[in-house]
């Protein structure tokens, strides 16, 4: 598993001041979002928790999974979560030419509506940014859980959420085959530990 942390530098943010790393000042609120789906079984066990917690999250969608699951795509935006466009095929911006990138995103556009866009592995050019940020409120993270690294348990991927996640985080999580096992023993902890706290976890407003 390659090199990742766990909370985002806060000297990072000033230098993509266009991206969405955090909400500043939502007291007592959390955002908690789920990359690369929808995946039968994943996704709707996120959901099924989710709603154990009374929990709102954003979803960043894959166009492709979106063709192959309308029914599952559908059924988070009927339990009142957001979505947001995740490119067509989880496509890298840094491997990626302009041109390529953006029409990408836009075929990911016929299944997916909204004005929210995360860039998969979180990378993307300044020139993207500048492509797309009339467009899109392109939102990072400040927080990873680590559910993807298959070497983490549940209980570090855990505790990485709730060492490094503070009041207006932005918290990422996978609804995808391989970070299946890890997220969905993790999830629930992580949700626990913050409603004790009395924390709320809210979605992204799409518009």
């Amino acid at each position: 598993m390659g090199f990742y942390l766990n909370k985002t530098p806060k000297i990072i943010r000033p230098l993509a001041k266009d991206l969405i790393w955090s909400f500043p000042g939502k007291t007592s609120t959390l955002y908690l979002t789920f990359d690369d789906g929808p995946i039968p079984n994943v996704t709707p066990a996120v959901l099924a928790i989710l709603d154990e917690f009374n929990a709102k999250a954003t979803f960043f969608c894959v166009g492709e999974n979106v063709k192959k699951h309308p029914d599952i795509y559908k059924m988070i935006l009927e339990k009142g979560h957001s979505v947001g466009n995740h490119t067509y095929n989880h496509l890298s911006g840094w491997k990626s030419d302009n041109n390529e990138y953006k029409e990408n995103i836009l075929e990911a556009e016929n299944y997916i509506t909204s004005s929210l866009f995360r860039p998969p592995y979180g990378k993307i050019t300044r020139s993207q940014i500048k492509l797309l940020k009339s467009d899109y409120k392109i939102v990072m993270w400040d927080v990873l859980s680590g559910d993807f690294d298959t070497s983490t348990s549940p209980e570090k991927c855990a505790n990485n959420v709730i060492k490094n996640a503070s009041e207006g985080s932005i918290i990422v999580f996978h609804d995808s085959i391989k970070a299946e096992k890890t997220m969905l023993k993790s999830l629930p902890l992580v949700l626990e530990h913050f409603a004790k706290l009395h924390f709320e976890f809210c979605s992204i407003p799409m518009a």
